[in-house]
């Protein structure tokens, strides 16, 4: 399917899906969501994607009549050709409900369908003169219309739009097989126009959506274009007033004769039908009083037929706000009428209110009329698309149908409900003492029901039916309503025995049968004696009058002006109260706030100044817990101070003892990397030598493989000359002895000069031969000579390479072994001094021991004597001492260094020892490597 843009004719999209062609195309109200229909499927697609959105698959043997949405709703109607009709919910596609078989009787195939503009009626149709009328509210099929005779098959059927008529459109249009299409009142079944003849047939029609003009492809291709104001006068006109007023006849009135001539009556011929079918059939007749209608319908006072068709024209509709009623807006009574009439239509509460608002405007008493509201809601209901008719059918009911209900303003009308009670005493006098002896007064069992006009007790059908026999009666109808109301339901009441069960049953609805009230009514209007009557006290039905409203004032004026001066005063007052309350709640919430605003400071001083306390105390605490915790930080900065102390003479012991740790480690890791070299370097000299002799062995093997390859091809080379001269010479010796042979007869000296030239030929070949042999052999030796060359080439730039390593090696040992003497030397050096400083310092204990010695000795010999010449001569013999045991002694070493020194040295002295032994077997092995590879050289060259 493809979709084009109609302005740019370019293409929009292209929805694929059918596999057969599309004939039904269905559009929402929208415009979102589009349903296209084949024989096979229906598919929805959205217009704002163009994708598919679902697919409606069925079986082969029933086929799809049409899918559509119907107005103004989510709902899709699916239609199949075994009659079968489906409705969908369109958004969540769920089956919402689905219409019976129609009757057997009046079977056909659908082929056709059409559905007014509200989606309440379908209208189904086919091969037959028969339609079918659906109601898809009730899902029931509730009338079935037979076409004329002439009509064999319907192919085509669309509604005719209405500006008055809601959306409930009343008149069908009806194409038929013989190219005429007919244009019907489904309510009335009138043939009102048809368009097309058996000459001039139409191929398809299709209506404007305002329902002025029907556009018409005829069977000779042409098109024709049908204004529907000129077809027909009964289409687009208002609808007719509720009330008519009955007049005398003009004097030029009709004569039977002509009667009977415009107007058929003609009998209604019913179809045989079963017993569980009631559905009603009618047959169209041709509507032949156009004349007398349109003489019965023109307009008196100025107001005229073609006169309202040029107002219709020029504004599409009758104008609905005329009345200054309305123009005069809101009620000031009915303002808040939301408040204590809650409503959850808005649009109802509007009409309500605009209704009332106009009833108030009409007359003052409507606005302080309680019960108002409940009255007119029923009818607002019922008219909230035509507020004009809701108007004047309320006021017409107020004047005709509730005389005297005003007239003990603000109470209940007590001469209505006092002939109710009359009435009800004379028909049912049980009843009326059974109210009595319960207290029950007309105001409870009579007043409810006038005052809401039954509408709480019946329900829609009840009541629309109940004032259908109201408005066609006397005014004192609805008076003898509610006696028979009560009558009819004598037995529940006379089981009441509370007060708030009698409120209750006139304020719900009973089960109790409308007709049967009805026909209680009319008898009580039959029977009721002419002096207890209402009609007798009641006026006749009157009309509103033309131009202007009539002027209602049956009611007290002087209590209705009484009650308005106070509730104006009232009012009034009302807003002087308020206005000084609000200034009196202005002064007062001042007064509040300020008092408010000292209390807050009065409690924001107070707080403050426990605050404060409180700050104080706890300052008073911090210092007390500040000198608390200055002492104890005293005493912790004295232990720490202690702690310190032994953390650094600790610290001091185990760094000293972590020096000399370091120092050992530092001495092994040397020791163990000059290990590590030595034995790396033996083990690089080692590999050295051993590369050196497979290298060695393998030009030995290769010289031997050469010498041996030479001979064998010296051989070869000799063993195929001398085959060569083996056979050459055999050769030679046959051409001469067959030279011989021819030349026997020759001369002796020719054989001699022959011979000799063949002597010196057989010498130069011999010659040439060997000199060929000799330059090939040289050839071959040069060739050996320039492959071994390379060789030794390559050989000696190997042993120039290794030389340089060696090199290399050796400069590095020698550097290394002059970096390891002269550490010797200085550790040597060392060794010495610490020797001598160990001798000097024995030799200084010794001395000094020995002075003891002699002191003590002299000392235990001569007790008298005095110590001091002695000290002066140990100075003397001290200051004789060298100047190193002088700066020993005074030096004073703590014996545990003392001793690390000397063990160091020790160690020292060892370590020397085993290096200089290392240097000098290193020196060996360097040395007899040398010489090795010397040797290897030479030989190499040689």
């Amino acid at each position: 399917m493809l979709l084009t843009c109609p302005l740019t004719k370019e293409l929009v999209s292209w929805m694929r899906g059918h596999e057969s062609s599309v004939f039904s195309i269905s559009v929402h109200a929208s415009g979102k969501y589009a349903i296209t229909t084949s024989s096979d499927t229906a598919q929805l697609w959205d217009l704002d994607t163009f994708q598919r959105k679902r697919k409606l698959n069925i079986r082969q043997s029933v086929g799809i009549q049409k899918v559509f949405f119907l107005p103004l709703s989510n709902t899709i109607l699916s239609c199949f050709k075994d009659n079968s009709i489906f409705a969908w919910e369109c958004d969540t596609l769920f089956c919402k409900y689905q219409l019976p078989a129609p009757p057997e009787s009046s079977s056909i195939l659908y082929k056709v369908f059409a559905v007014t503009r509200d989606g309440r009626i379908l209208a189904a149709g086919g091969k037959s003169n028969h339609l079918h009328l659906w109601c898809l509210e009730a899902r029931q099929l509730f009338r079935i219309i037979q076409m004329p005779t002439k009509v064999r098959a319907i192919r085509h059927l669309e509604f005719l739009p209405d500006s008055f008529d809601a959306g409930s459109n009343q008149v069908l249009g009806v194409l038929s097989q013989d190219g005429i299409m007919r244009f019907i009142n489904i309510q009335t079944c009138k043939l009102l126009f048809e368009i097309g003849s058996l000459n001039e047939g139409i191929s398809s029609s299709a209506i404007s959506p305002h329902g002025r003009y029907i556009a018409s492809i005829m069977e000779d291709g042409s098109l024709n274009i049908y204004s529907v104001q000129a077809l027909t006068q009964e289409i687009n006109k208002p609808p007719p007033p509720l009330v008519k007023v009955i007049e005398d006849l003009p004097k030029n009135k009709l004569s039977s004769s002509d009667l009977k001539r415009k107007v058929t009556s003609g009998r209604v011929q019913q179809p045989a039908k079963s017993r569980e079918s009631k559905i009603q059939t009618r047959i169209l007749k041709q509507d032949l009083t156009g004349d007398f209608e349109s003489k019965k319908n023109e307009l008196p006072d100025g107001l005229n037929k073609k006169r309202l068709q040029i107002l219709l024209k020029g504004y599409g509709e009758y104008p609905t706000k005329y009345s200054t009623l309305i123009d005069k807006g809101t009620h000031v009574a009915f303002l808040n009428l939301q408040k204590k009439y809650p409503i959850k239509s808005r649009k109802l509460l509007r009409v309500l209110q605009r209704t009332l608002s106009a009833l108030a405007h009409w007359s003052v008493i409507f606005s302080d009329t309680p019960y108002l509201p409940l009255l007119a809601f029923p009818f607002v209901k019922l008219f909230q698309n035509n507020q004009l008719i809701c108007f004047e059918v309320i006021a017409t009911l107020i004047i005709n149908w509730c005389q005297h209900w005003f007239e003990y303003f603000p109470n209940p009308p007590i001469n209505i409900l006092s002939m109710i009670e009359n009435v009800l005493a004379f028909h049912d006098t049980e009843l009326l003492q059974h109210f009595i002896d319960h207290d029950i007064t007309s105001q409870l069992y009579a007043w409810p029901l006038l005052e809401t006009v039954f509408s709480e007790v019946l329900t829609r059908e009840e009541w629309l039916k109940l004032f259908d026999n109201i408005f066609s009666n006397h005014p004192s109808f609805l008076l003898m309503t509610v006696v028979a109301y009560n009558m009819c339901s004598r037995v529940p009441l006379l089981n009441c025995n509370l007060k708030d069960d009698f409120e209750f049953f006139f304020h719900h609805r009973n089960n109790l049968d409308i007709n049967v009230v009805i026909r209680q009514v009319y008898h009580l209007m039959e029977t009721t004696p002419t002096d207890i009557h209402p009609d007798s006290m009641l006026n006749v039905f009157v009309a509103l009058t033309k131009g202007q409203y009539p002027v209602f004032n049956q009611y007290p004026k002087f209590i209705v002006d009484y009650q308005t001066q106070e509730r104006e005063r009232i009012r009034n007052d009302e807003l002087d109260y308020l206005r000084e309350r609000q200034t009196v709640e202005d002064m007062q919430a001042k007064v509040d706030q300020q008092r408010v605003e000292d209390e807050a400071w009065y409690q924001k001083q107070e707080l403050l100044r426990k605050a404060e306390e409180t700050r104080r105390e706890m300052l008073l605490q911090e210092e007390e817990k500040m000198i608390q915790q200055r002492q104890r930080l005293a005493a912790v900065k004295r232990e720490l101070k202690v702690k310190e102390m032994h953390l650094q003479d600790a610290a001091r012991r185990r760094f000293l003892k972590l020096q000399q740790d370091q120092q050992e480690m530092e001495l092994r890791r040397l020791d163990d990397e000059i290990g590590r070299k030595v034995y790396m370097r033996d083990r690089e000299i080692a590999a050295t030598a051993r590369e050196l002799e497979m290298r060695q062995l393998e030009l030995e093997s290769q010289k031997r493989l050469y010498e041996k390859n030479l001979t064998e091809n010296q051989e070869a080379v000799a063993k195929e000359m001398r085959a060569d001269a083996d056979a050459y010479r055999q050769k030679v010796d046959l051409e001469e002895h067959m030279f011989h042979k021819l030349i026997e007869a020759g001369e002796t000296q020719s054989q001699k000069t022959q011979k000799v030239i063949k002597e010196n030929l057989a010498k130069a070949e011999q010659a040439c031969l060997n000199t060929d042999w000799q330059i090939q052999s040289l050839h071959k030796q040069k060739c050996d000579d320039l492959q071994r060359n390379k060789c030794y080439q390559e050989v000696a730039k190997l042993l120039r390479e290794n030389r340089r390593k060696e090199i290399e090696i050796i400069n590095a040992m020698v550097e290394e072994e002059a970096k390891k003497w002269k550490e010797a030397e200085g550790k040597e050096f060392c060794l010495r001094s610490a020797k001598k400083a160990s001798a000097l310092s024995d030799a200084s204990r010794k001395w000094f021991l020995k002075q003891e010695i002699n002191a003590a000795v002299e000392h235990a010999e001569n007790p008298c004597h005095k110590e001091e010449p002695r000290f002066q001569n140990e100075q003397e013999d001290s200051s004789c001492l060298p100047r190193t045991s002088q700066l020993n002694d005074s030096s004073e070493m703590d014996p545990s260094t003392q001793i690390s020194l000397n063990r160091r040295a020790v160690e020292w002295d060892t370590t020397g020892q085993n290096l200089i032994k290392k240097v000098r077997n290193l020196r060996q092995r360097l040395a007899a490597q040398a010489r090795h590879r010397c040797q290897t050289a030479h030989l190499l060259a040689a």
